[in-house]
């Protein structure tokens, strides 16, 4: 399975008016907290790779920018890997992902594997559906709004898996372009790392002020 996945940022509230005019299905909201694991035989940073494990809960109401989430515990966790990256022209990964019934046992996993938390992303996400994509509005802790449209294709064989991601690359421009971006504006660093720049950033802000 390889997810196709073209990101920029934008304002939620303006991407919210497009979506209602272009007949956009509101789906829910959540809250993730991602935990990113390092891994005892390889540097993932270098091989382009993840593995997440990602607690998550629905919000209370969806839509508006001032909702608050629900309160408690998770009520779904997931363990997921993405390899590296296939395509120049978007962030599209092969990706695998299961649902986990016991947060705290496949955390002990990890670790008793020798795989050790590397970084925690927390975002909030509006999820629509447009013409058989998702479209995205994330707000992440730290880095700011934003949008996503994202497809899955499953190709039988490898002859098929270039026209299939170039066919839902050209689909996910063109939602882009319906909803007033740009793909040209995409970002294919991942949330880990904006929000690891961002506090590298901050730190050496932090530095210079004390110096």
């Amino acid at each position: 399975m390889y997810e196709v996945e073209l990101k920029v940022r934008a304002d939620h509230d303006r991407v919210r008016t497009r979506l209602s005019e272009c007949g956009g299905q509101f789906l829910g909201a959540v809250r993730q907290e991602d935990t990113y694991y390092d891994a005892p035989d390889r540097d993932f940073a270098e091989t382009d790779e993840a593995l997440r494990v990602r607690a998550e809960s629905t919000l209370s109401t969806g839509g508006s920018s001032d909702r608050s989430h629900r309160d408690g515990d998770a009520e779904s966790v997931f363990l997921t890997y993405k390899g590296p990256l296939v395509d120049a022209d978007s962030k599209t990964r092969e990706e695998y992902e299961i649902t986990v019934e016991d947060d705290d046992a496949i955390r002990g996993i990890l670790s008793g594997l020798g795989y050790g938390p590397a970084a925690t992303v927390t975002k909030e996400r509006e999820r629509y559906e447009l013409d058989g994509c998702t479209v995205t509005l994330d707000h992440v802790a730290g880095v700011g709004e934003f949008v996503e449209v994202e497809l899955e294709t499953a190709v039988a064989n490898t002859q098929e898996t270039e026209a299939a991601i170039d066919a839902a690359r050209e689909q996910a421009i063109e939602i882009l372009d319906r909803l007033g971006l740009d793909a040209d504006d995409q970002i294919r660093t991942s949330y880990l790392g904006l929000v690891l720049a961002a506090r590298e950033e901050a730190t050496g802000a932090d530095s210079t002020t004390d110096g």
